[in-house]
């Protein structure tokens, strides 16, 4: 059974930065891309954005609105996956979820995956 869980988040000014953690384990999730997705307040789960993916060989992807603020890295020896947060501002402020699913590749639809970390929260004060 594959795991999902976070760490990290909490609340900043903004301009500020945070980095969150994502560990991923169980059978083959080293073959298996990992990806960032965030809710919004007041968003449906079906509406979450695509906010990074990291495929299984390693490649990053971001969704249109990071702009080159945020980064996301990848460590082999724990598949673990980190999401560094710069230039927060008050409209980034909502729950970071991270996900895995059965490809290599990183969908961009919410719904391509299966296994999702119970979600981290993420405040931007003005």
């Amino acid at each position: 059974q594959v795991q999902v869980q976070e760490s990290g988040g909490g609340s900043v000014q903004t301009g500020g930065s945070l980095t969150l953690s994502c560990l991923v384990s169980g059978s083959g999730y080293r073959s298996q891309c990992i990806a960032w997705f965030r809710q919004l307040p007041g968003r449906a789960r079906r509406e979450r954005e695509a906010v990074a993916f990291v495929d299984a060989d390693g490649t990053t992807r971001y969704g249109d609105f990071v702009k080159g603020r945020f980064t996301a890295s990848k460590d082999g020896i724990e598949n673990r996956v980190y999401l560094r947060l710069n230039n927060l501002q008050p409209e980034d402020s909502g729950d970071y979820y991270c996900t895995t699913s059965g490809m290599r590749r990183c969908p961009r639809e919410v719904d391509a995956y299966g296994y999702w970390g119970q979600g981290i929260g993420v405040t931007v004060t003005s």
